[in-house]
């Protein structure tokens, strides 16, 4: 990393990016309908108030401890560390409450909501957690709950659907576009656009119009600030590596936000790879993708020469967006973390081997994550890392009974 980019790198981690415009670098912003920015301005002020607010801090803290199942665990995997020939550990976020990283956002801004007086919350969801997560958030701050979800994520992912329902939030299914998250996030933003008094929208990943990328990675900051005071104390010392999957990438940024400033761990993230790099096979966006705007952010998408946002594929749902975070674009730009993809056939092997070798059963999004710590290892024997566990695997059953005939 050059001098220039070192600065860049000190001016975020000091807290000058997100810039008063919400961007970092040149990536970010607020591209909002004018109907939204009163709300958006005002979001932004409370926003800064609260996550300063050492009482909002403490209440947030209770029940993430009490209700959301934190501090979760870094499991050393004892079998992947035999078989890849680096000491591996887990970061269990599959291990809080719902089964996903999701829910450390979806509470933080649930209470938000709650500050802020809405009425009722939308959100929108595309593997499901981020519903699940926001269903049972909005039940324990007691405001009502409506989730958009693609038609094809319904179908895929039946059980999160029914938890959902089950946990009393209604359920909107997405007929329209591509029928997955894309989708689903156009159909929030538009009840958002049309009820902007009233309605909080609690966005599930670290993208969208300032402050929501900021927002978003401050309330998953958590798991990385976890997982370097829990590494320190089973090695002394900082790991060699750490990798996470990347969708709209909230997950990712949440534990590589700890790591940032030092130097000597590697940070990598893994795209879904989907069939092939041909554009509309997979949703590799930063690996592929060129800069532009999507849901009120500017950052890389997968768009054609015409500018025109397509259709994705990855055998998780989560990951099946074609955009990216803005602050992950950042990252990129500047060199301080690397982002690879693995294709869904890798990222299956891996589900297989996680679960007969370390009986966990990780979500389809985490296994791309061990797909990419596996192919480093290849030329990093002896040295440490932690892998980035987003989710539990219990909602992918249909899909993986489908496409591994289990």
């Amino acid at each position: 990393m050059d001098e220039k980019n070192k600065q860049l790198l000190t001016q975020l981690l000091s807290g000058e990016l997100p810039d008063e415009h919400g961007r970092f670098g040149e990536f970010g912003g607020q591209y909002a309908p004018e109907t939204l920015m009163p709300a958006l301005k005002n979001l932004d002020k409370k926003v800064k108030t609260l996550l300063n607010d050492s009482a909002f801090q403490q209440d947030l803290s209770e029940e993430l401890n009490q209700w959301a199942g934190r501090p979760t665990g870094l499991t050393y995997a004892k079998k992947l560390t035999e078989l890849w020939g680096v000491k591996v550990y887990l970061k269990r976020e599959d291990l809080t409450h719902t089964g996903a990283h999701k829910i450390n956002n979806a509470l933080g801004q649930a209470l938000i909501a709650k500050q802020l007086n809405a009425k009722r919350v939308v959100a929108e969801t595309g593997a499901g957690q981020h519903g699940v997560a926001s269903a049972a958030a909005c039940a324990r701050v007691g405001i009502p709950c409506v989730v958009y979800m693609g038609a094809v994520d319904i179908e895929r992912q039946a059980p999160n659907v029914d938890r959902m329902r089950q946990l009393g939030a209604e359920v909107v299914p997405v007929t329209a576009g591509d029928q997955t998250l894309r989708a689903a996030v156009d159909e929030a933003f538009r009840d958002w656009v049309s009820n902007p008094d009233d309605t909080y929208y609690i966005l599930g990943s670290v993208v969208g119009p300032h402050p929501y990328p900021y927002m978003v990675r401050e309330l998953q900051s958590i798991i990385g600030k976890e997982a370097k005071d829990q590494i320190i104390k089973a090695t002394n010392g900082l790991p060699d590596a750490v990798f996470a999957c990347v969708g709209g990438g909230s997950n990712a940024i949440g534990i590589f936000h700890a790591f940032l400033g030092d130097e000597s761990v590697e940070l990598i993230g893994i795209e879904a790879g989907g069939r092939s790099q041909k554009l509309g096979d997979n949703a590799a966006t930063l690996a592929s993708g060129k800069p532009g705007i999507l849901h009120g952010t500017y950052s890389m998408l997968l768009h054609d020469e015409d500018g025109l946002v397509q259709e994705t594929h990855s055998v998780s749902a989560g990951l099946d967006y074609p955009g990216v975070g803005p602050e992950h674009a950042f990252l990129q730009s500047i060199g301080r973390v690397t982002y690879t993809s693995a294709e869904d056939d890798e990222a299956l092997e891996e589900v297989r081997a996680c679960c007969s070798m370390e009986g966990i059963l990780p979500a389809l999004e985490s296994a791309h994550a061990f797909v990419g710590a596996k192919k480093w290892a290849e030329g990093n024997q002896g040295k440490t890392i932690i892998i980035g566990l987003s989710g539990r695997g219990d909602k992918d059953m249909p899909t993986l009974s489908k496409v591994l005939k289990i």
